[in-house]
């Protein structure tokens, strides 16, 4: 097995310089970041190609990289099913969310909650968004149970950057801390100088250079097993040809089902509502061109998934005979990746350094979107509201300086994640793909349900909201903190066969395993309740889908029961039918409605005390009891 070798760590250099450039470049073109729009939203002039290729970037994480292989590998392609659900989220995101979004001109998607709602439910949005991407951990435990709930509020931004520096520094040899230290800088850097534009355009460069190292490895693959024909052979008889799985049980962790139904939800609250993703797509210039970045992310999805899937039949055909998971070549199956391209490249100077490269161009496109989002939050929803005094000027300095305390934390985090050792190793980057989306499905599903609530339903109103937020976050954290401490048996994750049978090892005991990723912390003797094997046991991917009904189902009935269809909801707060037909008017530039819209001036100019839509309804409605906007004022 080869080992990392200089012009490994050019490649490498060259990837953060590059990216480094890109953010010093920004900060100075155009004049600077003069306001937090142009710092924050990149002065709402984007176009759909540069914001479709970010969308992916962000996507591509080191978990794609990574993980998704190792997923096919030991599970099979069902989850390529995710294709279809890519379709659906897209679909989704443009044609309900995003012509609300665009038409209120809002830079954070939780102060749509303060216009729809009222101020609280947008502080409850913002903070859970803030716990999603960058809680902190509060304490620790040596007890296993309780380490699989901190977990839970882990710092993810930090997570991402240390736990791919630890799986290719096993395998590798990559210095850890230089690449863990190195990255979170770099990161740092040009999104506290270039603002959201040098976040796009670093993710413009950093999916080439994914696509790059994904399509090196490819290649190469099929050139070693003489074809894609053998490849796609190996896979057909070792069973990883599993397409069709539709078995409608809710307790499967992946089916046609659960990957389409639960699945789309859970990708929606990411696509659909966080603040990650809607900051860029509503950062363009047009709402022709925000839907047009959508769709054209949606090409990429397809051909990231497609990628991956090639790359875990790949790994599959090359070690079918000798599993270096089971044979301890590798401790974790996310190292199978760096693993194969060793194997493989040891002869090709440089090209293992490009798949590190690919796979940190994820990490840097996943913690820079993050910490863009943090500072607009922070900003427009803890420190614009409370001191309306400040000018653009100085709210774009303190942009600066939020993306450089967010950025700070992120590295800080990497340091607290790697105190955690081998239990990080099995409790995060054993489970890349779920973890993430788990984490995701927990907190997102919720929210999700809260602006489903506000965009479709005119009777919804604030107290209801409230009840529904709180009963849907609630269930879901039981569901998704109890699948941690009793994981789900082999019969449920459905782990296909691994054979060790090709290679030279004495142990008699290495020739297959059916041992589930998810059982490595079963705790021995333990008994299991009844609720282990059935509440508990549901697919991860359905976390966010029992938030979003649960949060819907009770804010529907608790507004119904509090008067909801008495009041009076502004129609710009929902999706109409004027939203959908606007679809079929793609030569206008729809420009001129975004600016009227924030310049919001109706007739009758003692109903709106300011031209600000973001307090001029919620002032006069505290200030009136005639004219209710948003029903209850609380």
């Amino acid at each position: 097995m080869g080992r990392f070798t200089v012009w490994d760590y050019v490649v490498f250099a060259a990837m953060l310089l590059i990216s480094a450039i890109i953010g010093i470049y920004y900060s100075f073109v155009g004049g600077g970041q003069k306001t937090s729009k142009d710092f924050l939203m990149a002065g709402r002039s984007m176009n759909a190609l540069p914001v479709a290729l970010s969308l992916t970037a962000s996507f591509m994480s080191a978990v794609t990289v990574l993980g998704t292989p190792a997923e096919i590998y030991r599970y099979g392609a069902i989850f390529c099913i995710f294709a279809i659900t890519y379709g659906l989220v897209v679909l989704c995101s443009a044609e309900i969310f995003l012509p609300v979004f665009y038409k209120l001109g809002i830079t954070s998607t939780y102060e749509y909650l303060e216009l729809r709602f009222n101020k609280y439910l947008r502080l409850c949005g913002t903070v859970l968004f803030i716990v999603q991407t960058a809680s902190k951990l509060q304490s620790y435990s040596v007890v296993l149970g309780a380490t699989r709930i901190i977990w839970l509020g882990t710092l993810y931004t930090g997570i991402v950057i240390y736990a791919p520096a630890l799986a290719l520094n096993q395998v590798t040899g990559f210095d850890l801390w230089g690449a863990v230290v190195a990255t979170g800088v770099v990161c740092t850097f040009y999104c506290t100088l270039g603002g959201l534009k040098a976040v796009v355009w670093t993710d413009v460069f950093q999916v080439g250079i994914m696509v790059a190292g994904f399509s090196s490895v490819i290649i190469r693959a099929v050139v070693v097993q003489e074809g894609i024909g053998r490849i796609v052979n190996d896979s057909y008889h070792g069973g990883r040809l599993n397409f069709w799985d539709f078995d409608p049980n809710p307790l499967q962790r992946h089916t046609f089902w659960t990957i389409v139904i639960g699945g789309t939800f859970t990708w929606t609250g990411i696509y659909g509502v966080n603040q990650s993703q809607v900051q860029r797509y509503i950062a363009c210039k047009s709402r022709f061109h925000a839907k047009l970045s959508l769709y054209i992310n949606l090409v990429g999805l397809w051909a990231i998934l497609a990628c991956a899937t090639l790359c875990g039949l790949a790994i599959y055909s090359i070690y079918k005979d000798c599993d270096p998971w089971t044979a301890n070549q590798v401790s974790a199956l996310d190292q199978l990746m760096p693993y194969l391209v060793l194997d493989i490249m040891r002869d090709y100077p440089g090209v293992p350094g490009l798949f590190v490269a690919s796979a940190y161009s994820g990490t840097l496109s996943t913690v820079s979107s993050s910490i863009n989002a943090l500072a607009a939050v922070t900003v427009e929803d803890l420190i614009k509201p409370y001191f309306k005094s400040l000018s653009e000027k100085k709210l774009s300095w303190i942009s600066m300086g939020m993306s450089l305390f967010y950025g700070g934390v992120c590295i800080a985090m990497a340091a607290v994640a790697s105190l955690l050792g081998a239990l990080l190793q099995h409790l995060i980057v054993d489970f890349l793909p779920q973890a993430a989306l788990s984490i995701f499905g927990m907190v997102g599903g919720p929210l999700l349900g809260l602006f489903a609530l506000g965009i479709l339903c005119s009777f919804a109103n604030g107290i209801g909201a409230f009840v529904g937020l709180v009963s849907g976050f609630i269930i879901s954290l039981w569901v998704g903190i109890g699948s941690q401490i009793y994981p789900p048996l082999p019969e449920r994750t459905k782990p296909l066969y691994l054979s060790t049978v090709g290679c030279n090892i004495s142990s008699g005991n290495l020739t297959s395993t059916e041992i589930p990723l998810t059982t490595v912390f079963s705790t021995p003797g333990a008994e299991r309740p009844a609720l282990a094997d059935n509440w508990y046991s549901l697919s991860y991917l359905y976390f966010s889908t029992l938030g979003t009904l649960v949060t819907v189902v009770v804010g529907i009935i608790i507004s119904l029961l509090t008067g909801g269809l008495k009041q009076n909801t502004d129609r710009k707060f929902l999706l109409t039918k004027e939203d959908f037909l606007s679809n079929f008017s793609w030569s206008e530039t729809e420009q001129p409605e975004k600016v009227e819209v924030l310049n919001w001036k109706p007739f009758t100019m003692a109903d709106e005390g300011t031209d600000n839509p973001a307090f001029s309804h919620i002032e006069m409605d505290v200030a009136s009891d005639k004219n209710k906007v948003n029903g209850l004022h609380i």
